[in-house]
């Protein structure tokens, strides 16, 4: 049985991953998810989280476990799955993005996030210079984020949802070829995704090629709608 390490995305938290953990579990397999800084129960002042700290922070969990580890990156915290998968090749058995930033050495998530002009969700990001992060307005839930999920998904995130650093997408990625480089990838394209749509979902496992690309005809939040799919994936890439 394998060991996932589930990262949630941008605004959320552990909570992401409440309907998957117990089927994981209930297969025989260990999940652990976590809050990256200045998110969910994690108070680190948003203000002060970089790239470093949240890798850091995933780094940690890696380390505190005793087996190799299957890491699952959703969204935007694709890159945090990938610059901490550089410095533990050794620890990490596969990469699994879920409707995540798959970036290339060099370069930011950022730069793709502006090239994805048909997702729904920036006309709605609220900015805060003074903290350099930023939310989502609640009124482009349901919507962006879960239009194929049960309505107490959205009325939840209501009171879950937080700032994001912005500091953590505007900061290249260090990859190697020989690290990151050398561990199998897989990505999970959702469909109807409104979020992070199908065309920079495409367009970056393209540019970076996955040993295999699943897809799920779901929202962007498939841990809500499909949870026992989604499950169903993890473990045949784990076992494969």
């Amino acid at each position: 049985m394998s060991t996932f390490i589930l990262v949630h995305g941008s605004w959320h938290s552990s909570w992401n991953w409440h309907k998957v953990v117990p089927i994981l579990e209930k297969q025989g397999h260990k999940a652990v998810s976590i809050d990256l800084p200045g998110m969910g129960r994690d108070k680190t002042p948003i203000q002060n989280v970089t790239l470093e700290l949240a890798v850091n922070k995933l780094l940690e969990v890696i380390d505190n476990t005793e087996d190799k580890v299957v890491l699952v990156g959703h969204s935007k915290n694709g890159i945090i799955v990938s610059q901490a998968a550089e410095y533990r090749a050794d620890k990490i058995e596969k990469l699994i993005y879920l409707a995540a930033y798959l970036i290339p050495n060099g370069k930011t998530q950022a730069e793709y996030s502006v090239q994805d002009t048909e997702g729904v969700l920036k006309p709605y990001v609220d900015r805060f210079p003074e903290t350099n992060s930023h939310t989502l307005q609640p009124i482009i839930y349901k919507e962006g984020l879960y239009h194929d999920c049960d309505d107490d998904i959205a009325e939840m995130a209501k009171c879950i949802l937080s700032h994001e650093s912005v500091a953590t997408g505007i900061t290249p990625l260090q990859l190697t070829e020989t690290n990151y480089g050398s561990l199998p990838k897989y990505y999970i394209e959702c469909t109807e995704d409104r979020a992070v749509t199908p065309f920079i979902q495409q367009k970056m496992y393209t540019e970076t090629p996955c040993k295999k690309v699943y897809q799920m005809a779901t929202s962007h939040s498939p841990f809500f709608s499909k949870p026992k799919e989604l499950c169903s994936i993890l473990t045949e890439i784990a076992i494969s």
